[in-house]
């Protein structure tokens, strides 16, 4: 009886050991699968990452070029202005000098004609004074 009752409980404890292993065999795959879909789905967002940073990349780099050529048209447009500025400043001095010797030249022309008045008023005062 006593053999019995220990061989009942030693078949009763080998059962609950097989469905004991069994469970644990159960858990580990459930968490093994858990882990696996969690490292999926970071690797997704990983992955989407990823690609966004190469985009922000290639977006930079063309914002880069793009704001070296805005930097050299704008050079160039300075350039352009100072060149204009400048050409208008010469116009000005031509000009100026243009009025300068326009005066000059009124005034050579002005002397002149008075002279020819003297000159044509003096032979009738000394033709009346001799």
């Amino acid at each position: 009886m006593l053999s019995s009752l220990i061989k009942e409980h030693q078949t009763k404890q080998a059962a609950k050991r097989v469905i004991q292993e069994q469970k644990r065999k159960e858990c580990i795959a459930a968490a093994n699968d858990l882990t696996q879909a969690l490292v999926d789905h970071l690797n997704v967002g990983v992955a989407q990452a990823y690609l966004n940073q190469k985009k922000l990349d290639a977006e930079a780099k063309l914002l880069h070029q793009g704001a070296i050529n805005f930097s050299k048209q704008t050079q160039q447009w300075l350039a352009l202005v100072e060149n204009f500025s400048s050409a208008l400043k010469e116009i000005g001095d031509v000009e100026n000098w243009a009025r300068s010797i326009e005066n000059d030249m009124k005034i050579v022309t002005d002397t002149l004609e008075n002279a020819y008045k003297m000159a044509q008023e003096q032979p009738s005062t000394t033709q009346n004074n001799q």
